[in-house]
């Protein structure tokens, strides 16, 4: 199943906040994505009427099985992409950003590929 870019990002940046943090919050996910509380809020409801995440009584967010499995795809996607870039010389910064957006247009079965043919 595809989803947005954009829902992606968001689980992606759960995702990393959790490997940090003991509990994210809709303001950490602010912070880190530069974004207004209120935008957050609207977009973590949306991602838990889908079923990608789940928000207790205290406002901690953590990842269902469904979104984790997309967070942590995105996440290797990210990480593969931006380790090639860098390999290749590309700046840090640049190397990041690139992979940020690649990551969501690539598609499971060349990243696999790619995968297959470096780890050679």
């Amino acid at each position: 199943m595809k989803i947005q870019e954009s829902a992606e990002n968001y689980l992606e940046t759960i995702f990393i906040l959790s490997q940090r943090k003991e509990f994210v919050r809709s303001i950490d996910i602010a912070n880190e994505l530069s974004f207004s509380k209120p935008s957050i809020s609207v977009f973590m409801k949306n991602l838990k009427t889908n079923g990608y995440i789940e928000m207790d009584g205290r406002g901690h967010i953590t990842l269902t099985q469904a979104g984790l499995s997309i967070a942590k795809k995105v996440y290797e996607k990210h990480m593969f992409i931006k380790e090639f870039l860098l390999s290749l010389g590309v700046d840090e910064e640049i190397a990041s950003e690139d992979a940020c957006r690649i990551e969501h247009v690539i598609s499971d079965e060349t990243f696999d590929a790619l995968k297959k043919h470096f780890s050679k």
